[in-house]
């Protein structure tokens, strides 16, 4: 008896101890992998931090300096001798626009030396370097900027500046703005959710409070978890031929008397709108569902207990409990939309416009995809562009993330 039960004992031992090893070596990989993550990430931001800033060499059109009056520097001179100079090298036509657009006796006289600047001497890069390069070799780029471009203006910059985000898109990289696309994407995104939050809302209070458990309700619930992995470019698709195309004469505006029904085009802000909402509706519901699922059985009985109905039930008792994680769920689907390229391709987003949207049958441009296209061009200045674009994306995306989770940590209820 003692032989085997030191056996036992010994093997117990032996077990414990390749458990604990195992053990070891599995959480050696975990923050193994969770420090390459964190490394991987931090190069990544690195290197958009990186061309976000730095040298630039400018080429004016027009020398600043032979606009000079008088031995004042242009930036010098009064507000009507700036205005004077607008109207002897504009046209009589684009003097007039910008005249229409603003009085010029209305404009400050900043507003009116920054006209000069993009309507008159018109920069253009000639080159441009990244802010470590300009930190570590600025000697370096003093030389070769007096030696390749003696004629250009090398300044320090940084291209995401309040200017950046108030200004439209333009063809010239200094007068390049993302405002277009950041209304663009706050339409989207707006849309989006008014579509897509009382749908999955509703479908999830459906499959969790009334639904019964027989093959055609466990279908649509497969169905909603294999959609939530669809790939975005099949939904873009989904939209390209019901909301652009079957539904043009809506989604265009034709049926509202707002654009002649000869010339309708279904690609603007309601088609990707709705075709986002697509996209998020099954990971709304799904995080619905584990929302209403969390909530307590002993809530429901006892407001069954003393006689209310099922929907009085659900209404004051499961929504209100359920509420915080719903929310916290919809805004991370919401973030995953505000992201997406491929399905707003599909479905027509523009890669260059610069008027700004006013309505649900606007054409669009959205951020992620004015990054596509600055990033596909040759150029380095429209990369760093690209770069600011990506900074501000990523401060949107955080601060959703960041609300969800005050959302969260402020209303949970513990039970």
């Amino acid at each position: 008896m003692n032989q085997v039960f030191l056996s036992m004992k010994n093997s117990f031992n032996d077990n414990l101890s390749n458990r604990h090893r195992s053990g070891k070596i599995w959480r050696t990989i975990f923050i193994a992998s969770t420090f390459l993550a964190i490394f991987i990430l931090s190069v990544l931001l690195i290197d958009i931090i990186d061309n976000t800033a730095g040298y630039v060499a400018l080429k004016a059109d027009v020398s600043p300096d032979s606009l000079a009056q008088g031995g004042v520097a242009l930036e010098d001179l009064p507000k009507e001798t700036l205005v004077g100079i607008l109207q002897a090298n504009l046209s009589q036509g684009a003097f007039n626009k910008l005249e229409n657009e603003k009085s010029f006796q209305q404009r400050s006289h900043s507003n009116v030396y920054d006209l000069v600047v993009e309507r008159v001497v018109k920069y253009d890069v000639a080159d441009s370097w990244s802010l470590f390069d300009s930190l570590l070799k600025s000697a370096e780029i003093k030389a070769e900027a007096v030696s390749d471009y003696p004629d250009a203006e090398l300044r320090f910059v940084s291209w995401l500046t309040p200017g950046f985000i108030s200004q439209p898109q333009s063809s010239h990289a200094v007068d390049a703005g993302i405002r277009t696309a950041i209304l663009g994407s706050l339409w989207t995104i707006f849309i989006t959710i008014l579509a897509a939050f009382p749908l999955g809302v509703g479908a999830a209070i459906y499959l969790e409070e009334y639904s019964v458990d027989n093959w055609f309700n466990r279908l649509i619930r497969t169905n909603i978890n294999n959609l939530a992995g669809v790939p975005s470019i099949i939904y873009g698709i989904l939209g390209l031929a019901i909301f652009v195309r079957a539904l043009e004469s809506f989604t265009s505006g034709a049926v509202f008397g707002l654009v002649d029904p000869t010339t309708a085009n279904g690609r603007t802000i309601l088609s990707a709108g709705l075709t986002l909402a697509l996209l998020v509706l099954p990971l709304i519901i799904i995080n619905s569902q584990e929302a209403i699922r969390a909530v307590p059985q002993s809530l429901r009985r006892a407001s069954l207990g003393i006689g209310a109905t099922k929907w009085q039930t659900i209404w004051a008792h499961v929504l209100p409990n359920a509420l915080p994680g719903i929310l916290t769920g919809t805004i991370l689907a919401v973030s995953r939309a505000i992201g997406e390229t491929a399905p707003l391709v599909v479905v027509g987003a523009a890669t260059a416009i610069n008027f700004d949207p006013s309505s649900p049958f606007s054409k669009f441009t959205v951020l992620p995809m004015q990054i596509y296209q600055w990033t596909s061009r040759p150029q380095g200045e429209w990369h760093h562009l690209a770069a600011a674009a990506i900074v501000v994306l990523l401060i949107m995306l955080l601060s959703l993330n960041a609300f969800a989770i005050v959302l969260r940590n402020r209303s949970t209820k513990r039970f």
